[in-house]
């Protein structure tokens, strides 16, 4: 350094010493500004009600009045609460009605190489010009899983009718002389027999001369279902096309080897129905707790152990014995699901599930996708209005009732020759 530099220097130290101390930091800008304890700052600002305009003008003016005040100082490790829709209580979870979703509740009886089967349904019958959306539910569930998405259908299209039967195993149909320690037949060409069954046995239960338009949806298993009812070409011209729920061909099979680990994690009995219902909640296995609340019950039964007056609720279809059925109930899948008639819509959860077949099926055409990436598998459960508008304007597209024709080449022709015969 030289000497010029370290006069310099000297001089402004000797005037910095000489200066005032600095003035005290000004009062807060805003009010109740507190500082109570360190923490993150949040802006707690006054939000308009529901009902009222977001007017733009109006927000930015309320913003400006906003409070500040510091958050507690948090524990980065705590365990984070669990959201306020699932700390319900027991007590807020209790079942609902099936007469909330149905009109009528149905037994069906008919003749099997098995014995006699019962088949149990829930039923809306359509109006006179309405579609009939007839269902299937997926392996282990029931009937009632669909009940939120057939109220849903019903508000945005009154005249629309719902079928909703519980395949065998399952709920409360009973095939009648199979106790006999065989095992229940559960092949996915028995299973579409009892779907196209039950489908005649309303038919002629109600003195209808043929079917209304029928749409046949299908979740998960209930896919391959209507799947081989659409291809079989059983329902005639009156099926106007068929709806897949979250399944297709190459994840279920992939999935089907990790599902013994699955069904050994859940719980096998619970102590009350409540609380059935609040672990399908709090696992987020259904995350609609209101569809829960009707669709839940039907899946466990009541079990009382001797010498003891407690009861527990154990699960009404042993999942785990149907395993030799699994991949014949996917294997083809789809395949099928694209060489059927009518129209085709596969509704699901992510686009992730699509196979190759089904993703070079889509960029020809050949289907409707839809995807509602917020729900999970249950999707019908989960996202019940998304669902049925869906489903809606599925119908809709393909209703051929508004269908308005060309008149035929020999028809003009001859109207042409003879102006009175036309």
């Amino acid at each position: 350094m030289s000497k010029l530099q370290k006069l310099f220097m000297k001089a402004e130290l000797s005037r910095a010493s000489e200066m005032p101390p600095p003035p005290p930091p000004p009062p807060p800008l805003l009010e109740n500004a507190a500082v109570e304890k360190p923490g993150r700052l949040h802006v707690q600002e006054s939000l308009p009600s529901v009902g009222e305009s977001d007017d733009s003008s109006s927000v930015s003016s309320e913003s400006s009045t906003a409070t500040i005040r510091p958050l507690p100082a948090k524990d980065l490790f705590a365990r984070p609460q669990r959201p306020a829709a699932f700390r319900k209580s027991s007590s807020a979870l209790g079942p609902l009605p099936w007469s909330s979703f149905f009109s009528q509740e149905l037994y069906l009886n008919r003749p099997s190489s098995e014995g006699r089967v019962v088949y149990h349904a829930y039923f809306t019958p359509p109006s006179t010009s309405g579609p009939l959306f007839v269902t299937h539910h997926g392996a282990g569930s029931t009937a009632l899983s669909f009940a939120a998405l057939a109220a849903a259908i019903k508000e945005r299209l009154p005249a629309a009718g719902m079928l909703s039967p519980d395949a065998r195993g399952h709920g409360d149909t009973v095939v009648e002389g199979a106790n006999d320690g065989s095992a229940l037949d559960l092949s996915l060409a028995t299973l579409s027999r009892d779907a196209i069954e039950v489908v005649q046995s309303v038919r002629e239960k109600l003195g209808w001369s043929q079917l209304p338009p029928v749409i046949l949806v299908g979740h998960s298993l209930g896919g391959a279902v209507v799947a081989e009812v659409a291809k079989s070409r059983a329902l005639g011209d009156q099926l106007l096309g068929h709806v897949v729920l979250d399944v297709v061909e190459g994840s279920a099979m992939d999935a089907l080897q990790s599902m013994q680990t699955y069904l050994s994690t859940r719980p096998s009995t619970f102590p009350s129905l409540s609380k059935a219902i609040e672990w399908h909640v709090r696992s987020r296995t259904i995350r609609n707790s209101s569809s829960a609340r009707i669709s839940v019950p039907a899946l466990v039964q009541e079990h009382r152990e001797s010498g003891n007056d407690a009861s527990r609720w154990g699960w009404r279809t042993d999942l785990a014995s149907t395993q030799p059925f699994w991949e014949g109930w996917f294997d083809g899948l789809s395949k099928k699901f694209l060489e059927a008639r009518g129209g085709k819509l596969l509704l699901l959860a992510g686009t992730d599930r699509l196979d190759k077949e089904l993703m070079i099926g889509q960029m020809q055409g050949k289907y409707q996708l839809a995807v509602i990436p917020e729900a999970g598998h249950f999707i019908h459960e989960d996202a019940p209005d998304k669902t049925a508008n869906i489903l809606v304007e599925f119908y809709k597209r393909n209703d051929r009732s508004t269908l308005v024709l060309p008149p035929k080449v020999s028809d003009l022709l001859k109207a042409k020759q003879d102006p009175n015969s036309y």
